[in-house]
Protein backbone atom coordinates (compact mmCIF):
# COMPACT_ATOMS: atom_id res chain seq x y z
CA UNK A 1 0.00 0.00 0.00
CA UNK A 2 1.20 3.09 -0.86
CA UNK A 3 2.14 5.83 1.53
CA UNK A 4 -0.43 8.91 2.76
CA UNK A 5 2.95 11.11 1.17
CA UNK A 6 6.27 11.05 0.36
CA UNK A 7 9.19 13.76 0.91
CA UNK A 8 11.92 13.96 -1.08
CA UNK A 9 15.14 16.05 0.59
CA UNK A 10 18.24 16.70 -1.58
CA UNK A 11 21.28 18.31 0.30
CA UNK A 12 21.49 22.34 -0.30
CA UNK A 13 24.12 23.89 -2.30
CA UNK A 14 25.38 27.16 -1.55
CA UNK A 15 24.00 30.01 -4.31
CA UNK A 16 26.22 31.68 -6.25
CA UNK A 17 25.99 35.84 -6.02
CA UNK A 18 23.85 37.43 -8.67
CA UNK A 19 26.22 38.76 -11.45
CA UNK A 20 25.21 42.47 -11.24
CA UNK A 21 22.91 44.87 -9.65
CA UNK A 22 21.28 44.77 -13.09
CA UNK A 23 20.60 40.88 -13.30
CA UNK A 24 16.93 39.52 -14.53
CA UNK A 25 14.93 36.43 -14.21
CA UNK A 26 13.45 35.13 -17.31
CA UNK A 27 11.01 32.38 -17.08
CA UNK A 28 9.89 30.46 -20.86
CA UNK A 29 6.80 28.78 -20.65
CA UNK A 30 5.84 26.47 -23.85
CA UNK A 31 1.81 26.22 -24.75
CA UNK A 32 0.68 24.40 -26.76
CA UNK A 33 0.06 26.34 -29.73
CA UNK A 34 -3.84 27.06 -31.10
CA UNK A 35 -5.95 25.15 -33.40
CA UNK A 36 -6.19 26.28 -37.26
CA UNK A 37 -9.39 28.06 -36.53
CA UNK A 38 -7.72 30.62 -34.74
CA UNK A 39 -6.55 32.39 -37.68
CA UNK A 40 -2.71 32.96 -36.77
CA UNK A 41 -0.04 30.75 -36.49
CA UNK A 42 1.79 31.26 -33.06
CA UNK A 43 5.62 29.41 -32.30
CA UNK A 44 5.93 26.62 -30.44
CA UNK A 45 6.98 28.41 -27.40
CA UNK A 46 6.63 31.73 -25.63
CA UNK A 47 8.94 33.99 -23.39
CA UNK A 48 7.94 35.67 -20.52
CA UNK A 49 10.31 37.83 -18.94
CA UNK A 50 10.75 39.16 -15.80
CA UNK A 51 11.01 42.73 -15.02
CA UNK A 52 14.36 43.92 -14.15
CA UNK A 53 15.25 42.55 -10.49
CA UNK A 54 16.47 45.46 -8.26
CA UNK A 55 18.17 45.86 -5.00
CA UNK A 56 16.50 47.55 -1.99
CA UNK A 57 17.35 47.38 1.84
CA UNK A 58 20.32 45.08 1.45
CA UNK A 59 17.97 41.98 -0.47
CA UNK A 60 17.11 41.27 -3.92
CA UNK A 61 13.98 41.33 -5.26
CA UNK A 62 12.66 39.63 -8.65
CA UNK A 63 10.41 41.07 -11.34
CA UNK A 64 7.01 39.47 -11.49
CA UNK A 65 5.44 38.86 -14.20
CA UNK A 66 1.33 38.96 -15.53
CA UNK A 67 0.14 35.76 -16.54
CA UNK A 68 -3.87 37.06 -16.94
CA UNK A 69 -4.25 36.92 -20.24
CA UNK A 70 -3.48 32.79 -19.86
CA UNK A 71 -7.29 31.57 -19.42
CA UNK A 72 -8.59 34.18 -22.73
CA UNK A 73 -5.70 32.09 -24.45
CA UNK A 74 -6.79 28.57 -23.51
CA UNK A 75 -10.27 29.29 -23.51
CA UNK A 76 -10.37 31.79 -26.67
CA UNK A 77 -11.10 29.05 -29.25
CA UNK A 78 -13.55 27.22 -27.39
CA UNK A 79 -16.54 28.97 -28.84
CA UNK A 80 -15.48 27.93 -32.08
CA UNK A 81 -14.35 24.23 -31.53
CA UNK A 82 -17.99 23.92 -30.23
CA UNK A 83 -19.74 25.48 -33.24
CA UNK A 84 -17.65 22.71 -35.68
CA UNK A 85 -18.66 20.26 -33.38
CA UNK A 86 -22.52 21.41 -33.63
CA UNK A 87 -22.30 21.18 -37.35
CA UNK A 88 -21.43 17.79 -37.05
CA UNK A 89 -23.75 17.18 -35.04
CA UNK A 90 -26.45 18.14 -36.42
CA UNK A 91 -25.32 16.67 -39.50
CA UNK A 92 -25.26 13.23 -37.95
CA UNK A 93 -28.53 13.36 -35.96
CA UNK A 94 -30.75 14.42 -39.39
CA UNK A 95 -29.21 11.45 -40.42
CA UNK A 96 -30.12 9.52 -37.80
CA UNK A 97 -34.32 10.89 -38.28
CA UNK A 98 -34.44 11.14 -41.71
CA UNK A 99 -35.72 7.13 -41.99
CA UNK A 100 -37.84 7.84 -38.35
CA UNK A 101 -41.31 8.85 -40.01
CA UNK A 102 -40.82 11.69 -37.13
CA UNK A 103 -40.60 9.85 -34.75
CA UNK A 104 -43.23 7.17 -35.17
CA UNK A 105 -41.01 4.39 -36.77
CA UNK A 106 -38.49 4.79 -34.54
CA UNK A 107 -37.33 1.48 -32.40
CA UNK A 108 -36.33 1.55 -28.29
CA UNK A 109 -32.44 1.00 -30.25
CA UNK A 110 -33.29 4.01 -32.69
CA UNK A 111 -34.62 6.44 -29.69
CA UNK A 112 -31.45 5.83 -27.72
CA UNK A 113 -29.25 7.04 -30.40
CA UNK A 114 -31.22 10.44 -31.43
CA UNK A 115 -31.13 10.90 -27.45
CA UNK A 116 -27.49 9.98 -27.78
CA UNK A 117 -26.42 12.67 -30.32
CA UNK A 118 -29.27 15.54 -28.91
CA UNK A 119 -27.58 15.59 -25.58
CA UNK A 120 -24.17 16.23 -27.18
CA UNK A 121 -25.53 18.96 -29.18
CA UNK A 122 -27.33 20.25 -26.34
CA UNK A 123 -23.83 20.29 -24.43
CA UNK A 124 -22.76 22.88 -27.01
CA UNK A 125 -25.63 25.00 -27.02
CA UNK A 126 -24.36 28.88 -27.69
CA UNK A 127 -27.50 30.37 -27.17
CA UNK A 128 -28.04 30.29 -23.58
CA UNK A 129 -30.99 32.62 -22.93
CA UNK A 130 -33.33 31.54 -25.93
CA UNK A 131 -36.34 33.45 -24.55
CA UNK A 132 -34.15 36.53 -25.46
CA UNK A 133 -32.89 35.28 -28.59
CA UNK A 134 -34.47 36.43 -31.96
CA UNK A 135 -33.21 33.50 -33.12
CA UNK A 136 -36.40 31.85 -31.75
CA UNK A 137 -38.64 33.81 -33.76
CA UNK A 138 -40.80 32.01 -36.40
CA UNK A 139 -42.05 29.39 -38.25
CA UNK A 140 -40.24 25.82 -37.75
CA UNK A 141 -41.29 22.13 -39.15
CA UNK A 142 -41.20 19.34 -36.59
CA UNK A 143 -38.61 17.01 -37.81
CA UNK A 144 -38.55 14.52 -34.87
CA UNK A 145 -40.59 13.66 -31.51
CA UNK A 146 -40.97 10.87 -29.21
CA UNK A 147 -44.74 12.16 -27.99
CA UNK A 148 -47.20 9.33 -29.07
CA UNK A 149 -50.09 12.41 -28.71
CA UNK A 150 -48.57 14.09 -31.83
CA UNK A 151 -47.40 10.87 -33.69
CA UNK A 152 -50.10 8.52 -33.29
CA UNK A 153 -48.11 5.46 -33.78
CA UNK A 154 -51.28 3.24 -32.65
CA UNK A 155 -52.65 4.02 -35.52
CA UNK A 156 -52.64 2.50 -39.29
CA UNK A 157 -49.91 4.66 -41.19
CA UNK A 158 -52.95 6.00 -43.56
CA UNK A 159 -54.78 7.75 -40.13
CA UNK A 160 -51.67 9.29 -38.70
CA UNK A 161 -51.20 12.99 -39.76
CA UNK A 162 -48.82 12.48 -42.95
CA UNK A 163 -48.48 15.97 -43.67
CA UNK A 164 -45.69 18.50 -42.23
CA UNK A 165 -46.44 19.93 -38.61
CA UNK A 166 -45.41 23.01 -37.93
CA UNK A 167 -44.67 25.19 -34.24
CA UNK A 168 -44.30 28.67 -34.67
CA UNK A 169 -43.06 30.61 -31.46
CA UNK A 170 -42.12 34.29 -30.92
CA UNK A 171 -40.83 35.48 -27.81
CA UNK A 172 -42.11 39.15 -28.22
CA UNK A 173 -45.72 38.62 -28.50
CA UNK A 174 -45.37 35.39 -25.97
CA UNK A 175 -47.45 33.57 -28.27
CA UNK A 176 -47.20 29.84 -29.98
CA UNK A 177 -48.94 28.15 -32.84
CA UNK A 178 -49.10 24.50 -33.54
CA UNK A 179 -50.52 23.43 -37.32
CA UNK A 180 -50.85 20.57 -38.78
CA UNK A 181 -51.10 20.10 -42.60
CA UNK A 182 -53.44 17.04 -44.78
CA UNK A 183 -55.32 15.66 -43.40
CA UNK A 184 -56.46 17.17 -40.42
CA UNK A 185 -55.25 21.06 -40.70
CA UNK A 186 -55.98 21.41 -36.91
CA UNK A 187 -54.34 24.53 -35.18
CA UNK A 188 -53.93 25.42 -31.45
CA UNK A 189 -52.57 28.69 -29.94
CA UNK A 190 -51.10 29.43 -26.82
CA UNK A 191 -49.71 32.40 -24.82
CA UNK A 192 -46.11 31.33 -23.19
CA UNK A 193 -45.38 32.54 -19.81
CA UNK A 194 -41.55 33.00 -19.07
CA UNK A 195 -40.17 30.47 -16.17
CA UNK A 196 -36.80 31.25 -16.38
CA UNK A 197 -34.56 32.30 -19.91
CA UNK A 198 -35.11 28.98 -21.61
CA UNK A 199 -38.18 27.43 -20.14
CA UNK A 200 -41.86 28.91 -20.37
CA UNK A 201 -45.25 27.42 -19.56
CA UNK A 202 -47.72 27.03 -22.16
CA UNK A 203 -51.21 27.79 -21.98
CA UNK A 204 -53.47 26.72 -25.07
CA UNK A 205 -56.30 29.26 -25.78
CA UNK A 206 -58.31 28.31 -29.17
CA UNK A 207 -57.69 25.48 -31.60
CA UNK A 208 -59.08 25.00 -34.66
CA UNK A 209 -60.54 21.80 -36.45
CA UNK A 210 -59.63 21.53 -40.08
CA UNK A 211 -57.98 25.31 -39.76
CA UNK A 212 -61.95 26.50 -39.68
CA UNK A 213 -64.29 25.91 -36.28
CA UNK A 214 -62.18 27.74 -32.90
CA UNK A 215 -62.88 25.91 -29.92
CA UNK A 216 -61.89 27.56 -26.48
CA UNK A 217 -59.32 25.25 -24.85
CA UNK A 218 -60.14 23.47 -21.04
CA UNK A 219 -58.23 24.46 -18.52
CA UNK A 220 -56.17 21.56 -18.55
CA UNK A 221 -54.80 22.38 -21.98
CA UNK A 222 -51.39 23.68 -20.07
CA UNK A 223 -47.74 22.35 -20.29
CA UNK A 224 -44.27 23.54 -19.85
CA UNK A 225 -41.36 23.86 -22.71
CA UNK A 226 -37.71 23.75 -22.35
CA UNK A 227 -35.53 25.08 -25.06
CA UNK A 228 -32.33 23.22 -24.89
CA UNK A 229 -30.57 23.92 -28.19
CA UNK A 230 -31.13 26.84 -30.38
CA UNK A 231 -29.49 28.33 -33.53
CA UNK A 232 -30.77 30.15 -36.97
CA UNK A 233 -31.35 26.25 -38.02
CA UNK A 234 -32.61 24.02 -35.80
CA UNK A 235 -34.11 23.98 -32.33
CA UNK A 236 -34.19 21.27 -29.42
CA UNK A 237 -37.14 21.38 -27.32
CA UNK A 238 -37.90 19.08 -24.04
CA UNK A 239 -41.26 18.84 -22.84
CA UNK A 240 -42.89 18.77 -19.36
CA UNK A 241 -43.76 15.02 -19.90
CA UNK A 242 -40.17 14.09 -21.03
CA UNK A 243 -40.97 14.25 -25.12
CA UNK A 244 -38.26 15.22 -27.10
CA UNK A 245 -38.84 17.69 -29.84
CA UNK A 246 -36.90 18.33 -32.86
CA UNK A 247 -37.38 21.25 -35.76
CA UNK A 248 -35.96 23.33 -38.14
CA UNK A 249 -36.16 27.02 -39.23
CA UNK A 250 -38.84 27.10 -42.34
CA UNK A 251 -39.66 31.18 -41.96
CA UNK A 252 -38.28 33.96 -39.79
CA UNK A 253 -40.64 36.04 -40.81
CA UNK A 254 -43.51 34.67 -39.93
CA UNK A 255 -45.51 35.76 -36.65
CA UNK A 256 -48.11 34.07 -34.58
CA UNK A 257 -52.04 36.17 -34.90
CA UNK A 258 -53.03 37.37 -31.60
Amino acid sequence: MAPASLTLSLPRAPLPPPAGPGYSVAACSHLPAPSRGSGRRRGPGIALAAAPAGRQGGRWRAGVSSFSFLPSFFTGNKGEKDAEKAMRLKEELLTAIAPLDRGAEATPEDKERVEQIVQQLEAVNQVKEPLKSDLLNGKWELLYTTSTSILQPQRPKYLRPFGKIYQAINADTLRAQNMETWPYFNQVTANLVPLNPRRVAVKFDYFKIFSLIPIKSPGSGKGELEITYLDDELRVSRGDKGNLFVLKMIDPTYRVPL
